[in-house]
């Protein structure tokens, strides 16, 4: 069964940082470009960042300089690295996952929630 199971999001202050992990299970990973997305409470679900199997990534505007994705094929994992983060940056963040063949996989999310 194909899973995506996201960690590390939590409660943290104005300019601090966390890691947002994913972990990737079948045979899904390789090859696949890798995503993150996230949504705020009454706002749609918004692209941040991206990482192909090459490992060449791509980034929202917002979060550009602040960010960091990468991926470990060795564990089956996707990591964001977040640093500087605002109340903004408040939101439900998912993993997603497209695989070569098309096929699309979300996670469940994890909260992470930036106070001011």
């Amino acid at each position: 069964q194909v899973q995506l199971v996201e960690s590390g999001g939590g409660l943290v202050q104005a300019g601090g940082s966390l890691r947002l992990s994913c972990v990737a299970s079948g045979s899904i990973f390789s090859g696949s470009v890798m995503r993150w997305y996230r949504q705020a409470p009454g706002k749609q679900r918004e692209f941040v960042a991206s990482i192909n199997s090459g490992g060449s990534a791509g980034y929202a505007d917002s979060v550009k300089g602040r960010f960091t994705i990468s991926r470990d094929s060795a564990k089956n994992t996707v990591y964001l690295q977040m640093n500087s983060l605002k109340p903004e940056d408040t939101a439900v963040y998912y993993c997603h996952a497209q695989t070569t063949q098309g096929y699309i996989y979300w996670g469940q999310g994890t909260q992470v929630t930036v106070s001011s």
